[in-house]
């Protein structure tokens, strides 16, 4: 079917006039928008100017896309913080205001996933199922609007749990020397979420590749990314990557807490944080202080701490729990960053090279780790044991350097020493190896008890091993005490340690070994 000239005329004729008053109908919308260039360009920072109307903490776009932060508003020029590969750009490029200060993906997509500060996936497997997105800079809740800590968050190692309890909700600093486990205890921490309806985010900033890979394979193969997010800077990007890595973090972590979950977020660690500021700080031509570090290194920890909290019930009642990690310098636990973080956070844990050195594993010294608010949270069962041993195992430490002397020991002083000998073998514990609650509490009421003090020290590994395995013959009614019961009963207690007994009537020491003299040497 062909049509007439005339009417294929006629078609023309109103699609011309249809165009004729769409244009004469537009009116062009004029927007101003300003272009700035760059005056400078150094490691990590640009010096930019023709921007008068930037804000403090904006962001702006170079060429490449190429983000960066407004950090130095002056009259001038503005000193910005890139979070790119830089290497590109010169003097005289162009920069445009965005608008927008910097924001990150949020949301149930990015469980299981391995990001970068910007939310982009450096996992390989394909771009974020994430709507939402959330500034990294936000208040921290209202005084009125957090609920006291009250509830346990178990790390499954039994010196924690035992001795320096963490609650949810609660900030408690991991600190010592490098390669003493600081990670380990994380790592572990998070593995024993699997099943408690914990989400947990692990913040690695200015970490080696391989660190951050080793750690990836961990989770991966323990089974725990199916409730965990990796938010990744490695040692060779921009330092300005490695300063918004914990804020990114943690508000992808709030907004799990905001919606009513709990959730726990590691940053390993701090040192890096610190030391990526000053440097861009320096850059800045920021007035430096102590250490070269400058005056609102204080500060920049503080606000990122204090959003970790217990919201009330009337908010969702989420919690979110804060592991920051620091590394000290020959165990200088009185540095400027460890002394910060030491009074920003509710208690640590401090981590001793000379008890790693002894293969005490986790080195945890009880006696310089405290935890501030976590034994309010600690379970009644915990707390009937924990006293007795905390005491038992102070006295044992006061003791140890005298026999290490060879000095002649009365009878009960060679007894708390050994009782303290055992104490230390049973709260040695292997890497990824969380132990549960009844397990834990088994072999704690067999340690007030002494029953470990008949076992040789070479065979604590089995003994313990033994109690762990008779834990889950605990009867179930006794188990739920665990969780409810304001404290143990007389029945209860000796329940336990009935099962306890039974599964040490092997270990025995051989004829003669009663009489011999407690060693001198540790163990």
């Amino acid at each position: 079917m062909s049509l007439k000239p005339e009417s294929l005329q006629s078609v023309f004729d109103s699609a011309f006039e249809g165009m004729r008053e769409a244009r004469e109908a537009y009116t062009p919308q004029l927007a101003p928008r300003e272009v700035g260039t760059i005056t400078s360009i150094a490691t990590g920072i640009a010096k930019v100017s023709g921007l008068p109307g930037v804000g403090f903490d904006e962001l702006v776009r170079f060429p490449g896309d190429v983000l960066g932060i407004a950090f130095n508003v002056d009259a001038e020029e503005i000193g910005v913080v890139l979070l790119g590969e830089y290497w590109h750009l010169h003097t005289g490029d162009e920069v445009r205001r965005t608008g927008r200060v910097m924001d990150v993906a949020v949301g149930e997509g990015l469980l299981g996933r391995v990001i970068d500060p910007l939310g982009r996936p450096l996992d390989g497997k394909g771009a974020l199922a994430a709507g939402e997105r959330l500034p990294i800079e936000r208040p921290a809740a209202p005084i009125m609007d957090r609920a006291p800590v009250t509830v346990p968050l178990q790390t499954g190692l039994k010196v924690i749990d035992a001795l320096i309890p963490i609650g949810r909700g609660q900030r408690e600093l991991i600190l010592g020397d490098r390669q003493t486990g600081k990670t380990a205890i994380a790592i572990d921490t998070i593995l024993n979420q699997r099943g408690k309806d914990t989400l947990c985010v692990y913040c690695a900033i200015g970490q080696r590749a391989s660190a951050v890979a080793k750690a990836v394979a961990t989770l991966r193969e323990k089974g725990a990314m199916d409730y965990t997010i990796l938010v990744v800077t490695e040692g060779n990007d921009p330092p300005g990557l490695a300063f918004i890595a914990p804020y990114a973090a943690t508000s992808i972590a709030e907004h799990f807490m905001e919606a009513g979950r709990d959730v726990l977020i590691v940053y390993d660690d701090l040192t890096h944080h610190a030391r990526a500021y000053r440097e861009l700080s320096l850059l800045l031509r920021r007035p430096p202080g102590r250490e070269a570090f400058p005056g609102d290194i204080f500060y920049i920890h503080a606000r990122l701490l204090e959003r970790a909290t217990h919201l009330r019930p009337e908010l969702g009642g989420g919690s979110l729990t804060a592991l920051p990690i620091i590394e000290t310098e020959a165990q200088n636990i009185s540095a400027y960053i460890p002394t910060n973080l030491i009074s920003i956070t509710d208690g640590q844990i401090y981590l001793s090279p000379s008890l790693f050195e002894l293969g005490v594993l986790p080195a945890v010294d009880v006696g310089k780790s405290v935890s501030r608010v976590g034994g309010k949270a600690q379970r009644a069962a915990y707390r009937a044991v924990a006293g007795d041993l905390k005491l038992a195992y102070a006295q044992f430490e006061e003791l140890e350097t005298f026999a290490r002397f060879g000095a002649r020991l009365d009878e009960n002083t060679r007894k708390v020493i050994e009782h303290g000998r055992r104490i230390r073998a049973c709260l040695k514990q292997p890497e990824f190896a969380p132990a549960s609650v009844p397990a834990q509490i088994a072999i704690l009421l067999a340690l007030t008890a002494e029953l470990f003090d008949a076992v040789p020290l070479e065979q604590m590994t089995d003994a313990e091993h033994a109690v762990h395995e008779a834990a889950a013959n605990i009867p179930a009614q006794v188990c739920a005490r665990f969780e409810t019961a304001d404290k143990l009963s007389d029945e209860d207690r000796k329940t336990i340690v009935d099962i306890a007994r039974k599964a040490l009537a092997g270990f025995k020491p051989k004829p003669g070994d009663e009489s011999k003299p407690a060693a001198t040497t540790d163990i």
